[in-house]
């Protein structure tokens, strides 16, 4: 026997090498529940690429708390380190590094330093 599971509504985020699927699906009892999927990007050594996926099931007896649990860790981050993002990779003039692991800058990036003034 087939199991045909269809999405209910979907929606889509794409966050960089990550893309985050959001999709509301029926049980066999027909009530709905909600899945998380993120799926991460990944090249091999051969220049290909392949992804990895992680799944949360989210019934609907758990919403209110997990809503609330989620608001309240995204409130903590929020007040205590502000809505700007820090992480170097996430800035407009981020130059990701070389198969050396240094960072791809050219001499006009350098600020001139006096010794002295250390």
């Amino acid at each position: 026997m087939e199991i045909k599971q269809e999405d209910i509504y979907s929606k889509v985020l794409r966050a960089g090498r990550r893309t985050y699927f959001f999709d509301i699906r029926e049980t066999k009892a027909s009530d709905y529940y909600l899945t998380i999927t993120e799926s991460k990007k990944f090249s091999n050594d051969d220049g290909t690429f392949f992804y990895k996926k992680h799944k949360i099931y989210l019934y609907k007896e758990d919403f209110q708390e997990f809503q609330d649990i989620l608001g309240e860790m995204i409130g903590f981050v929020i007040k205590e380190r502000g809505e700007e993002v820090i992480s170097e990779r996430h800035q407009k003039d981020f130059k990701p590094e070389d198969s050396k692991g240094v960072a791809k800058n050219t001499t006009e990036d350098f600020t001139d330093i006096n010794f002295e003034d250390i």
